[in-house]
């Protein structure tokens, strides 16, 4: 018997945890979860006799060591800083590891160890990033096989809620993924290259300088840029490219309300405010602005940020309560931290809800003398407010990739991410039995 060990059960882990689960007598292993809540741990396994579930807290040496120890591939959901302390576990005890997080430069560091002792330390193995390289890999590799040359490449990628979820939400969204990444969003600088010319937008201008996308038979959406596209240049072998964009998709109009909060400063997470236990959501945005005798928080918000009072931008911050008089209901907090608490008030997904995954690519090349074009894109819609398009996007890819490995199916070792056919040709192919592919059209 093998055993996976899956370190999270969060939100995401839903899909990736039913998937093992099912596979698990076929493939004659168990599936162990540990959570620093056993009892959520408990739920995701339910009453399946493969899985069993613990309590796990990475920052417990011996807890940790011992689970890792037990295990013959480790996947992590946890927050994407803790993978590091996870690899070192896998490394001392020679544990595969997988997760669907960005790979971190600590995490590089970790590439000739790995190698040397044979494991695979697969990273950027879910939606974005995951699904997007995948998918975009094959669509550049089977253009080169045709001896085509890239000259562009565009990709962008959103979770979104579904058109007939919450009809009344201006801002068309909702949290289906970490809240606190959302808030956090963008922060930094992005780097892109554009027509041949590197480009850099700042955090305080990045959702005023966005792209439109348009989806066949989904409309237009808004497309801000990802902190460093330049950086895929090399992993997809694109040196030389004219274009080359990674980004990230909102609904029509969130962009320019979301503005409205970088600027205040609200998605400040530095320092912490005064006097949180008894701030209200209104005192919350009077905080950043200036003090007046007579004008309200709304009039001193439209006019330093030369807003309409019937806006679009306005309209979306009082559909999410930010000037009520409603307690903020927290003890201590950053603006980040206050942000998230509030808008969790409206944007939470509830019973009934279903979200929605978008996900578009654009390739230019050259071909035979002429110039041509693939559009390809993504849609996946959620069940309901557990069983969500996110989970799936996320978990399965993760979950398709342990399998493949456990059956011996992948070569590559070291620090990777699924840039490569051996990963992105079956993992995309059981994804596509699940109702998840690319429909691509030529122009």
């Amino acid at each position: 018997m093998k055993e996976i060990l899956v370190l999270g059960a969060g939100r995401s882990s839903t899909s990736l945890i039913q998937y093992l689960l099912r596979h698990a007598p076929a493939g004659q292993w168990s599936v162990t979860v540990g959570d620093v809540s056993e009892q959520s741990a408990r739920e995701k396994i339910g009453t399946s006799v493969n899985g069993r579930a613990i309590v796990f807290d990475i920052m417990n040496e011996a807890l940790s060591s011992a689970a890792i120890q037990g295990a013959d591939v480790v996947i992590s959901l946890m927050p994407a800083n803790l993978h590091p302390l996870v690899a070192k576990h896998c490394l001392k005890h020679s544990k595969h590891l997988l997760n669907a997080s960005y790979v971190s430069d600590e995490m590089k560091t970790f590439h000739d160890e790995a190698l040397a002792k044979g494991l695979l330390f697969l990273n950027e193995c879910g939606l974005d990033p995951g699904i997007d390289h995948m998918s975009a890999m094959q669509v550049i590799d089977n253009i080169k096989a045709r001896g085509g040359k890239l000259t562009s490449f565009e990709s962008f990628t959103g979770g979104l809620i579904a058109p007939e979820t919450d009809p009344e939400n201006p801002w068309r969204y909702k949290f289906t993924w970490n809240p606190r990444n959302v808030v956090m969003a963008g922060q930094g600088t992005a780097k892109f290259l554009q027509n041949g010319q590197y480009k850099y937008i700042p955090y305080q201008q990045l959702f005023q300088r966005i792209t439109t996308v348009s989806v066949p038979g989904y409309g237009d959406y808004e497309g801000y840029a990802n902190r460093d596209s330049l950086k895929y240049l090399e992993t997809y072998g694109l040196q030389g490219i004219q274009t080359m964009l990674r980004g990230t998709l909102r609904n029509k109009g969130y962009c320019p309300a979301w503005n409205v909060l970088v600027q205040l400063g609200c998605c400040d997470d530095t320092y912490a405010l005064d006097s949180v236990d008894k701030m209200t959501h209104r005192s919350f945005i009077n905080s950043f602005l200036d003090f007046h005798d007579t004008q309200r928080v709304e009039e001193k918000l439209c006019a330093v940020l030369k807003l309409s009072p019937e806006g679009e931008e306005m309209k979306r911050l009082r559909w999410s309560g930010l000037f009520t008089s409603d307690p903020v209901g927290l003890a201590t907090g950053t603006p980040a931290q206050i942000l998230e608490h509030i808008l969790s008030k409206r944007w939470k997904l509830i019973p009934g809800d279903k979200d929605l995954i978008v996900m578009w690519h654009r390739f230019r090349y050259e071909a035979d003398g002429k110039k041509k074009e693939i559009q390809a894109h993504l849609i996946a819609t959620g069940e309901d407010e557990v069983h969500t398009a996110m989970a799936k996007t996320v978990g399965l890819p993760v979950g398709i990739a342990a399998k493949l490995l456990l059956e011996g199916k992948f070569k590559t070792r070291g620090v990777a991410i699924p840039v490569k056919k051996e990963f992105y040709d079956p993992i995309l192919h059981e994804l596509s039995q699940t109702g998840i592919h690319l429909v691509e059209r030529e122009y």
